[in-house]
């Protein structure tokens, strides 16, 4: 058996240093241009996460401000109150003294319309503070409605990634103890498969179970067409001494990463251009690799789902 798997591996390797130049260079471009897609789609995560944070504090700031000018109109009800008592005391004082002296009937009706302009002046100023009110309060349940619509499709996608990752987990269970893991978080789904189910040592051709493993992944997968799919292939730190071909551990990790990508592509439900290929080599590990188990667990492949971020994007143009 061990002469038979030898065999084959030779043959392998034959085949794959068949692979012309210009294939190879097609490759490497196509994965810097999906490498670039994938920093863009990051990046807007980042950028809309960034968004909600700055409209929730705003909106905190707008319910202060609503907060302040709600105390600043009842300080000018309070104040009209007071010159309306002043106004009905001022009357009593008139009329008292009308029947003294014109003179002080003279003064006292200059007093009355001196009041009466004030409080003319302070009816209009709580009738445009009211008006601003308004105004500011329906500012605020707009800016109320269009956070409530991103949260509201955020914990959506959300909802979505966890179905999707119940999915994934329901389809692979057969896996399960033989190095695959599945996982949520950032909003994210990983699938980690280590190296010991897709591949043997210092090849990048898939076996026959890593196969039908990433092949009921793929399954999942055509049913999410609006997910983004990033492949990256890992390795541990110790230096490639394989096929003469590769130029190290990186360029390893690349093509197995591929690899995963083309057994994918074999799916026609799965849209390409959701596809990207990335190597990280020894430069990402998840355990020391002080230890041949914490090497076992650096050898693997990733495969990070991100819901894609057009309908949030959309609603942050809009508010």
């Amino acid at each position: 058996m061990i002469k038979r798997l030898s065999l084959i591996a030779l043959i392998l390797v034959t085949l794959s240093s068949c692979v012309s130049k210009k294939i190879y260079t097609d490759l490497e471009d196509k994965y810097a241009n999906l490498k670039k897609e994938n920093r863009r789609l990051t990046d807007d995560l980042e950028s809309t996460t960034a968004d909600k944070n700055k409209l929730a504090n705003d909106l905190n700031s707008l319910q202060a401000a609503y907060d302040e000018a709600v105390k600043e109109r009842d300080q000018l009800r309070s104040d009209y109150a007071a010159s309306q008592t002043n106004l009905e005391n001022l009357k009593a004082s008139y009329e008292a003294l009308e029947k003294n002296s014109s003179a002080e009937i003279a003064k006292n009706s200059k007093k009355n319309r001196e009041l009466l302009a004030q409080l003319e002046a302070k009816e209009q100023a709580l009738a445009a503070e009211n008006e601003r009110l308004q105004k500011l309060k329906k500012e605020l349940d707009s800016r109320s409605q269009r956070v409530a619509e991103l949260e509201s499709v955020i914990a959506a996608k959300d909802a979505n990634m966890r179905a999707l990752k119940d999915a994934i987990s329901k389809a692979l269970t057969n896996f399960e103890g033989k190095g695959l893991t599945v996982e949520q978080r950032d909003g994210k789904v990983y699938v980690s498969m280590e190296n010991k189910l897709l591949f043997n040592s210092g090849s990048w051709s898939v076996g026959t179970e890593g196969r039908k493993a990433v092949n009921q992944l793929g399954n999942v997968l055509a049913e999410n067409p609006d997910i983004a799919i990033l492949i990256e292939g890992h390795t541990d730190n110790d230096p490639y001494k394989g096929n003469a071909q590769l130029s190290g551990n990186w360029d390893l990790s690349t093509k197995r990463a591929t690899a995963i990508v083309n057994i994918l592509r074999e799916n026609a439900s799965i849209n390409p251009e959701n596809l990207t290929a990335a190597g990280r080599g020894e430069y990402a590990p998840i355990a020391s690799n002080d230890t041949a188990e914490g090497k076992a667990k650096n050898r693997r492949i990733e495969v990070i789902l991100t819901p894609k971020l057009d309908e949030i994007s959309k609603l942050l143009n809009d508010i």
